[in-house]
């Protein structure tokens, strides 16, 4: 099992939006790297608002469009085609940056219309991929986040969220910040394959004791859990970052909306072409004969007696390791916008 040339996706799929595709005319090289471009987002406003009832915040924000660390089985990747991008390559090549993030928030905060709440940062992407280790624009949103005494919950897949440990703590002071790690595997090799640019299960995990260490709540969630490859980890996972000191964790089960399906199928045959019939078989199993679904009650732990069993191994592994299944409520109380009695740790 190799990595696709240090990406997750074999192909760009077409964009189900365009009316053409364009396909080259010369194949990669074996061993090339497509390489990573930046393109500027002028968005001028930097909060989506949602409102899934299964999604548990109403606001979020993404300083990146597309990830380059490149997860085959990415949900977000069917967003890169409103860009007029393919939800392949692309969408792990063609990095779109909110250069203006911290701005933007700056000013949404500033608004006598904003009510104080937790924000998820980020609800797409990974706030924290490779290219943040140079624009660090979620380091500065982190800064408005502190600045303003606003409540943030914090997803990623990479160590490089401890570069940010000194405006964590300060945040943590006044229970204002959680921050999750999603592991999906232990399994450093299948992790080379399944997240080729996400930091490994181990640095991950190292993440987890290092946030936990200096009093950050910190958790993990299982996600995506893929039945037929990774569920029987799901035990391993929890204990490890129990261990941690993890106090809480959550699971969801992958979905493969739009052109993701074929992604997966791909790489599936691609790197583990005798396991993909059973791992296919169970996809099917937890998803009422479908590889995917959208509604809001199934979509995240599925349906059916296998979807009930990895259900139930869950809770039972939560309760063996003292893991919490929920997310702690962190304070409003300290909003301000009065800067001048604000002092900054």
């Amino acid at each position: 099992m190799k990595p696709n040339n240090g990406r997750g996706a074999g192909f760009n799929p077409p964009n189900r939006f365009e009316r053409l595709h364009v396909e080259p005319l010369d194949e990669v090289e074996p061993g090339a790297h497509p390489p990573t471009e930046f393109f500027i987002d002028s968005s001028k406003s930097i909060l989506a608002k949602n409102d899934s009832p299964d999604v548990p915040f109403t606001y979020s924000i993404n300083p990146y469009r597309g990830c380059e660390h490149g997860c085959i089985y990415c949900y977000a990747r069917a967003g890169h085609e409103y860009l007029g991008f393919s939800a392949g390559i692309d969408f792990e090549s063609k990095i779109v940056v909110k250069r203006d993030a911290a701005e933007l928030l700056h000013k949404e905060f500033l608004k006598k219309s904003w009510e104080p709440q937790v924000v998820a940062l980020s609800g797409a992407t990974d706030p924290y991929q490779p290219g943040e280790r140079r624009l660090e624009l979620t380091r500065k949103c982190l800064e408005v986040f502190l600045k303003f005494r606003n409540p943030v919950s914090i997803i990623t897949k990479s160590h490089l969220i401890t570069r940010d440990l000194d405006l964590l703590t300060a945040l943590s002071a006044r229970n204002l910040v959680e921050v999750v790690l999603s592991i999906t595997t232990l399994d450093t090799g299948l992790a080379g394959i399944l997240e080729p640019r996400a930091s490994t299960p181990a640095r991950r995990l190292e993440a987890v004791k290092v946030l936990s260490g200096a009093g950050i709540p910190t958790g993990v969630n299982v996600a995506p859990l893929i039945p037929g490859l990774t569920d029987e980890e799901l035990p391993a996972i929890l204990r490890e970052a129990a261990a941690c000191g993890a106090e809480s964790a959550c699971y969801i089960l992958v979905r493969l909306p739009f052109s993701v399906k074929d992604l997966f199928l791909d790489w599936l045959r691609r790197n583990l072409p005798e396991r993909a019939p059973k791992i296919v078989g169970r996809l099917r199993e937890v998803r009422a004969g479908e590889l995917s679904a959208s509604d809001f009650v199934t979509r995240k732990q599925g349906q059916g007696k296998m979807a009930e069993t990895i259900h139930n191994m869950f809770d039972v592994f939560c309760r063996r390791y003292g893991l919490s299944r929920s997310a702690r409520t962190l304070s409003t109380a300290h909003f301000t916008r009065d800067f001048r009695q604000l002092r900054m740790f």
